[in-house]
């Protein structure tokens, strides 16, 4: 009998708190362009890729400090189904989490999403050979749309505007140019909730300041070189940078890195060996230094961060001397996180970081 009541009053509490976010379900279908980023993917245009991306997510109301500094976001989850309409590529089905953000009176909606994503037909030297893309079934994939969006009637509304996707596995696996497409959706949103009421602050923003912060941070994974089948080697990136934050949102970056990368050694060994016309030495030093700058958005907990670089210190020039870096952070305290982060240059993507940091 204790237990009932315990059980009764249990319940009555969760039912008792106030309610502090709605839920909504969006449906969207996309058609678009591969964007063709290099020359081994003209021949993956013949058809307009198009699909289904499915969200499911929470609506705040500034019951929490980040949800008024962002002009109350959505967040949630996500599901994609994508046909590239094209027998080498195949499909892709993702799932991940997401952010929205919005502007213009709440018409205007900005969506960031990412998550991982399962390829159906990947690289195979017997059965598909051309599909450069995908080296492995399982990649990482990034999303961008920008939406007009507005109440249609009752608890439904419309959206429509441009999304970008994006589909590598970071070179874990060669071979991996990766996929990009572009496009225009259109969907419909349903609420399953009435709107609550906004919290709104009550005292003046006040100007967050802090001194310049040190960073300590080591990028680790597995990655392979351009060679397929050449095999999957670690890496390791240690990087030293400071940060200013300049806002409640806001900080930029000034910073430098040094990679050891072991499928760069193995692939300066190949090039040696099978192309003695390039007059690359077999002794060439593998490892790169850089220099960087980059910009951190906090949010709460979770931060996004974007860098770009430069090789101050590089021996062997299989790439172009600019890469760049996008990332999102998990922050355990104040002075300690976690990420991922994807390094590239361009569009093409060298590696797949996995990080810890101190930020002191």
């Amino acid at each position: 009998m204790r237990i009932f009541f315990s059980c009764l009053f249990f319940c009555h509490f969760l039912f008792a708190q106030e309610k502090t976010e709605t839920t909504s379900l969006d449906v969207t279908y996309f058609k678009g362009n591969v964007l063709p980023h290099t020359d081994d993917l003209q021949h993956f245009l013949k058809g307009h890729p198009d699909g289904v991306f499915v969200s499911v997510y929470q609506k705040t109301y500034g019951h929490q400090e980040w949800e008024r500094a962002f002009n109350y976001p959505d967040y949630g989850g996500y599901f994609i189904y994508q046909d590239f309409k094209n027998d080498i590529l195949g499909k892709v089905y993702a799932a991940g989490a997401l952010y929205n953000f919005y502007f213009l009176n709440r018409h205007l909606q900005f969506k960031i999403a990412q998550g991982v994503a399962y390829t159906t037909d990947p690289h195979d030297k017997e059965d598909n050979n051309k599909n450069a893309a995908f080296g492995s079934k399982i990649v990482a994939n990034t999303n961008f749309a920008l939406n007009y969006t507005t109440k249609i009637f009752d608890k439904f509304d419309l959206k429509a505007g441009l999304l970008f996707t994006h589909f590598s596995n970071g070179r874990i696996k060669a071979p991996n140019s990766g996929v990009n497409t572009y496009g225009i959706n259109v969907g419909v949103t349903y609420n399953f909730e009435e709107p609550l009421e906004k919290h709104v602050d009550s005292l003046p923003k006040q100007k967050v300041t802090e001194p310049i912060k040190y960073n300590f941070v080591l990028r680790a994974g597995i990655s392979e070189s351009p060679i397929i089948g050449s095999g999957q080697k670690p890496f390791y990136h240690p990087a030293f940078y400071v940060d200013k934050r300049i806002s409640r949102k806001s900080a930029f970056q000034l910073g430098t890195e040094v990679f050891f990368t072991q499928s760069y050694k193995e692939y300066i060994k190949f090039m040696a060996i099978a192309y003695p016309d390039e007059d690359v030495s077999i002794d060439t030093d593998y490892k790169r230094v850089g220099v960087f700058v980059g910009y951190e958005l906090f949010i709460n907990r979770i931060s996004l961060e974007a860098q770009l670089g430069y090789y101050v210190y590089q021996p062997y020039k299989s790439d172009i001397p600019v890469y760049d870096r996008l990332g999102m952070k998990y922050y355990f305290t104040k002075n300690i996180y976690t990420g991922l982060s994807i390094k590239t240059h361009v569009f093409l993507a060298e590696a797949m970081e996995f990080l810890i940091g101190v930020r002191l």
